[in-house]
């Protein structure tokens, strides 16, 4: 019998100056809504305007993975079930946290947890194969 192994992607957004704290408790709840809590995920995700937000930096570090960016293109091309204009306008896409995760889990990828707000974060978990 063979095993699957599947990877988790958390795509986030986020405002400027949003703190790590509140970035990683929308994250957890996030990840336990898809089932994977106490998981650690292969990477949070999100949009190259927002690679170096420090707060995401933060986050990232704290649950030690990579925080991945694509452009604003590359996202403005994945189909998510949430799109917003006010996104769009921002940062040129107009989803991050859904198609961030999707799009870094590649062919096949399924959308586990659609898009969750905070105050001043997003966030949406994807997964994908290993």
């Amino acid at each position: 019998m063979a095993t699957v192994s599947v990877a988790v992607y958390v795509g986030v957004g986020a405002r400027r100056g949003v703190p790590a704290a509140e970035v990683l408790a929308l994250v957890e709840r996030a990840l336990a809504e898809a089932g994977a809590a106490g998981l650690r995920p292969s990477a949070l995700v999100t949009v190259e305007a927002k690679a170096s937000e420090a707060g995401l930096l933060e986050a990232a570090a704290r649950l030690g993975v990579p925080l991945r960016s694509y452009g604003a293109d590359a996202l403005s091309r994945v189909a998510v079930p949430a799109s917003s204009a006010a996104v769009l306008a921002a940062v040129g896409t107009p989803a991050v946290a859904e198609a961030a995760a999707l799009l870094a889990a590649g062919p096949g990828g399924v959308l586990a947890v659609g898009k969750r707000k905070s105050a001043r974060a997003t966030c949406a978990v994807a997964y994908g194969p290993a």
